[in-house]
């Protein structure tokens, strides 16, 4: 166990000296046969350890005992213990969704609190090669891509890959690693029983109400009995083709959208005519309602690059607007971005529309209150824009991780802005100087420049700071308050 969770963690570079190290122990076998591997191995890897545990209070007297068998643990080898206890269960009904993923949701925006609390570079997890295996096969039942068979990654970051809670509004930035992804849960238990080392069993785990359980319990064991005893490695081999697969298109469809991705002015409004469409005519045009200062999808030549790319470029370019799709949704996106559907009914009430050159995504429309509106804006922290039906949502992000984001003109200098913000519509005689220009100006004017149709103006949203407006959607951040490359950074955000 200790050499090839050792081997693990060096070819997947998940941990290096100097790191700090949260160890997420449940009291059940994989968490604390990571707790105990990674005791083995903590000099000759260089790191320090805390003990992180979280309780779900949905066990009773039961999952007291859990957190208490734990602290106990971390008492034993003299580790920290970092320990939280919520009603997950409360919090679910409140949000009408699964208590799984409230759990999970709840889990991340913790760990990451306690990150941010105690220089925490490493948050280490005990998910095994059975519970890739696992992950997989439920992702195939439900009809997911590579994507989705990819399975469980080795290594993520928070605010860089793992998707944090809704209600969560910094990032810490450290990483999530799974060292036993390479180890099965009887080899865990195996080395567990030769420690002598006792661990606690969660009744749950045997309720084949949940979907997992009936995958652990009855669909693994009938494919390894009478298909394939090496299933669950296979399985596990499936994630690792999935993940380098995922990796090399998306650095393709990465560097191929970036070419692509336009304002409408920029793009090229006449292609030759589609042989999809009826007639070998232009497709159906479509009255334009978006700004033209809004991203579109450049389509010259689109119809030549391969079908594969073809889909990961919109896939991709649906998600810059915060938009998932599924298969079908992708399938509707390509004919309308080929020209054999003038435009394509999305998720959500969006609307893909095919025009000229481009493809654009539409929001849904809501109707403005004539007396506009203004919320408070909590940083960090968010509000629902109940008129526009978004949410505006401000992120501090640490001076370390401000540098790689993809839209640093957009930043806003942290230590020069309050507690709260200002969120409100546009009004008439509002003034804005956007970084790098040479002057301030009326927005009536820049929305002019922009080519902002004027029925879109009255709704469009704004940030202040005290009397001083600080940030507008589809512009640089102000030139007073932009983030100058030193300290934390605030990011606005509208979803």
């Amino acid at each position: 166990m200790r050499e090839k969770v050792l081997r693990y963690i060096r070819e997947r570079q998940l941990m290096r000296a100097g790191d700090r190290v949260a160890v997420a122990v449940s009291g059940g076998a994989d968490s604390v046969a990571l707790l105990r591997v990674l005791l083995e191995l903590r000099e000759e890897l260089g790191i320090v350890l805390f003990v992180a545990h979280v309780n779900h209070g949905l066990r009773g007297k039961d999952s007291d005992a859990d957190q208490a068998f734990v602290a106990d643990l971390a008492r034993e080898y003299r580790l920290e213990f970092l320990s939280v206890r919520g009603d997950v269960g409360e919090y679910a009904r409140q949000r009408a969704q699964g208590i799984e993923e409230t759990a999970r949701q709840l889990r991340y925006k913790w760990l990451d609190s306690k990150a941010c609390e105690h220089r925490l570079t490493v948050i280490a997890t005990g998910h095994t090669l059975d519970d890739q295996a696992e992950t997989v096969l439920m992702k195939f039942l439900r009809g997911a891509g590579t994507r989705g068979l990819a399975g469980i990654y080795p290594k993520l970051s928070f605010g860089f890959g793992v998707p944090m809670p809704f209600f969560s509004s910094t990032f810490s930035g450290a990483s999530i690693v799974r060292p036993l992804l390479g180890v099965s849960r009887s080899s865990v238990e195996d080395y567990l029983t030769a420690l002598g080392q006792a661990w606690r069993e969660d009744e749950s785990n045997l309720d084949h109400r949940f979907a997992r359980n009936r995958v652990r319990h009855e669909l693994l064991p009938l494919l390894e009995r009478e298909y394939n005893p090496n299933i669950r490695q296979v399985l596990s081999d499936a994630a690792e083709l999935a993940r380098a697969e995922e990796e090399y298109w998306n650095v393709l469809a990465k560097r191929e959208l970036e070419t692509r991705q336009r304002t409408k002015a920029e793009v090229p409004q006449r292609l030759k005519p589609s042989t999809s469409t009826p007639g070998g005519g232009a497709a159906e045009a479509v009255p334009f309602q978006n700004s033209a200062a809004e991203p579109c999808f450049s389509l010259v030549n689109f119809q030549d690059l391969p079908l594969a790319l073809q889909r990961r470029l919109l896939r991709h370019f649906a998600e810059t607007r915060q938009l998932a799709l599924d298969f079908d949704h992708v399938g509707k996106l390509l004919r309308c971005a080929l020209g054999e559907l003038p435009k394509a009914e999305l998720p959500g009430g969006w609307l893909a529309v095919r025009q000229g050159g481009c493809l654009e995504l539409r929001a849904p429309q809501a109707e403005l209150s004539f007396s506009g509106y203004q919320y408070s804006l909590p940083v960090p922290g968010e509000v629902r824009i109940a008129e526009l039906g978004t949410t505006v949502r401000a992120t501090v992000i640490r001076e370390q991780f401000a540098h790689k984001s993809a839209e640093v003109d957009g930043l806003l200098r942290a230590e020069l802005l309050g507690p709260e913000l200002i969120v409100r519509n546009w009004r008439p005689g509002d003034r804005f100087w956007p970084v790098h220009s040479k002057s301030e100006e009326k927005l009536k004017r820049l929305f002019s420049e922009q080519h902002i149709p004027e029925e879109q103006r009255q709704s469009w949203p704004l940030v202040l700071c005290d009397a001083q407006i600080v940030w507008v959607q589809g512009f640089p951040a102000s030139r007073a308050f932009a983030w100058g490359g030193r300290g934390d950074a605030v990011k606005i955000e509208i979803r």
